[in-house]
């Protein structure tokens, strides 16, 4: 089963954007919710400090992924995407 494992960290000025804009995050949130129901998105975790995520997609390829992450609110406040193709063992 092969995954794309993302990393995402957000710019300061990103993330101060983000506090300051409330709708933001409810639109991310939309996006996030969508691609679970839609079985691409295994896991997603938000780092503890709030300015970056961890994203496991399944059942698409790395082409698709990059492409799903780029329509995201928060896109252009990321100060760095890293995709990491994998193949899930067990």
């Amino acid at each position: 089963m092969n995954r794309i494992l993302v990393f995402i960290s957000l710019s300061d000025s990103g993330l101060e954007t983000i506090k300051s804009n409330p709708e933001l995050p409810v639109k991310e949130m939309e996006y996030i919710k969508q691609w679970k129901q839609e079985n691409i998105l295994e896991s997603f975790f938000i780092k503890e400090n709030k300015k970056g995520a961890v994203l496991v997609f399944q059942n698409i390829d790395e082409t698709t992924a990059k492409e799903r992450m780029q329509s995201l609110p928060y896109f252009p406040y990321m100060a760095s995407v890293d995709y990491y193709p994998l193949e899930k063992q067990f």
